[in-house]
């Protein structure tokens, strides 16, 4: 999976769970949190989100590592990468 395959899975990941977010204005840098509002149990379910999109499974103490468009691009590839198709 490319990079550019995992930014459009975030995305589409963000706008199920936050629909009212402006996605054209994300910036990788700023949490999603501080960008969109998300509270805690939208986090969890854009985590559960990407999980069943990218077939990976990602722990709770590995989840805060997704707060951010950068945060997931990091490491979200090399999770794709090592999980069998």
């Amino acid at each position: 999976m490319t990079e550019a395959e995992i930014r459009q899975a975030v995305r589409e990941s963000l706008a199920k769970v936050a629909s009212d977010a402006d996605l054209e204005t994300l910036d990788p840098h700023v949490s999603f949190h501080d960008q969109f509002g998300l509270d805690s149990v939208d986090f969890m379910e854009f985590v559960a989100e990407l999980q069943r999109r990218l077939g990976i499974t990602v722990s709770d103490f590995q989840a805060v590592r997704l707060s951010s468009l950068e945060g997931c691009l990091r490491f979200l590839a090399p999770a794709v990468a090592a999980s069998p198709d």
